[in-house]
């Protein structure tokens, strides 16, 4: 383990020096350019795992880029406070490759807390056959909803993200497997989709220390990278659509068998099913310029008889985002500087139903609200100062536990 763990630290110290030299050397250099996503094309949240500024040497094969986000946190829970923190969330670094024609690779290797967590959230080689039909196979993000692909920090206007993304759904949910993508364009109308066969989850979302039926204790399993929990595989599919100047939209599909059901060949449960389904958006309002990005999505479990009723059969949960520019011009010395005022509201129920003894209803749920401030100086570089209100109930439906917390923070690509 020890050497593992060094192995990782060599791995890192070496990337960081590759891409310091390379970023001192881009001051005198003409073989160094940066490349930035380019906004006049209908890009979608598909495309965010590329769709990122990278810095690319002459003809060098490999592009490299990253991101990082600090941040500063003072909050209270029925008042009582634990004081104020700085905390340094992750860092993530980009790797890309065009090996040959219509052949590209890419990961994104992420640090969270320091090392505390170390993970390859995406590494997979595209081949296109045409732009209907595109084969991917690596490490996949599942397109379940739009933030489990769209996640970097820069993009977001919150420090926190959202609670149904990585309360109820698991945030940067990805997995080992197979599949195939593709887009088709008409006009200022663009149609996309995504369809992936890969490993999945395993019965710690029935059996965890949260209590309660909790899909992101799967991504404890380290295992899922190397085989399947019960050799069944997990599909996932995603379907959406976007219009120039209006906006995205998305639905989307995950789900397979969650549980081991036999053991050398017998048969000890029946197979238990997970399906979830999910709605995104992301639209501008014309003329106001109002950025509204959403998402909503439902979770089924089948849920052993023999479990008490904490762990929830039906969950459901989403977020709006709406992002209102304010200034957008020559700020200190940035010539295309923004100033943007934001709101967040968040709902997140894990169990949803009634007591089988007595009828009441089950609780078990979050309203969250988070009204906010921030600043980018350049488009990839973001300052966010948030105050965040939620109210959570437990399951019983006791008087609800309020937590409060100004936070800011710092989110950049380099």
């Amino acid at each position: 383990m020890k050497i593992f763990t060094l192995n990782y630290k060599v791995l890192l110290i070496i990337f960081i020096q590759f891409y310091s030299t390379l970023s001192f050397a881009q001051k005198d250099s003409v073989f160094l350019k940066r490349t930035v996503p380019d906004s006049s094309k209908l890009n979608m949240n598909l495309d965010a795992v590329y769709n990122r500024p990278f810095l690319q040497m002459g003809k060098f094969p490999v592009a490299l880029g990253g991101y990082m986000e600090v941040n500063t946190n003072y909050s209270g829970t029925d008042g009582i406070s634990e004081g104020f923190s700085f905390q340094f969330r992750r860092l993530t670094m980009f790797m890309s490759s065009t090996m040959a024609k219509k052949i590209k690779f890419l990961s994104e290797l992420e640090f969270e807390d320091g090392t505390k967590e170390i993970n390859i959230e995406f590494a997979a080689v595209d081949v296109e056959f045409h732009p209907l039909l595109n084969l991917r196979g690596g490490i996949v993000m599942n397109p379940i909803g739009a933030f489990n692909q769209n996640h970097d920090g820069p993009k977001w206007n919150f420090v926190e993200r959202p609670v149904s993304a990585t309360q109820l759904l698991p945030a940067t949910w990805s997995n080992a497997g197979f599949g195939l993508h593709g887009k088709l364009y008409q006009a200022n109308w663009v149609l996309a989709y995504e369809t992936y066969l890969t490993n999945g989850f395993d019965e710690s979302i029935v059996s965890n220390t949260a209590g309660k039926t909790f899909l992101p204790a799967s991504k404890q399993n380290k295992d899922r990278f190397e085989e399947s929990f019960n050799g069944e595989p997990m599909f996932t599919g995603k379907l959406a659509v976007k219009r120039r100047r209006i906006g995205e939209i998305g639905i989307s599909y995950m789900g397979g068998v969650y549980n081991k059901y036999q053991m050398d060949g017998v048969i000890v449960d029946k197979k238990r099913k997970l399906d979830v389904f999910a709605v995104d958006i992301n639209s501008t309002i014309p003329y106001l310029n109002t950025t509204l990005i959403g998402e909503f999505a439902w979770v089924s479990v089948d849920v052993p008889a023999a479990s008490v009723q904490n762990y929830g059969r039906r969950q459901q949960g989403g977020y709006l985002d709406v992002i209102q520019p304010l200034v957008k011009r020559k700020m200190f010395g940035w010539e295309k500087a923004t100033l943007n005022l934001a709101f967040r509201t968040e709902y997140v129920d894990w169990n949803i139903g009634t007591f089988e003894t007595t009828g009441d209803k089950i609780y078990e749920h979050i309203v969250g609200i988070t009204p906010g401030i921030s600043f980018l100086p350049t488009a990839q570089t973001v300052f966010r100062l948030n105050y965040r209100y939620q109210w959570q109930r437990d399951i019983l439906g006791n008087p609800a536990v309020r937590t409060a917390a100004i936070q800011f923070g710092l989110s950049s690509y380099f």
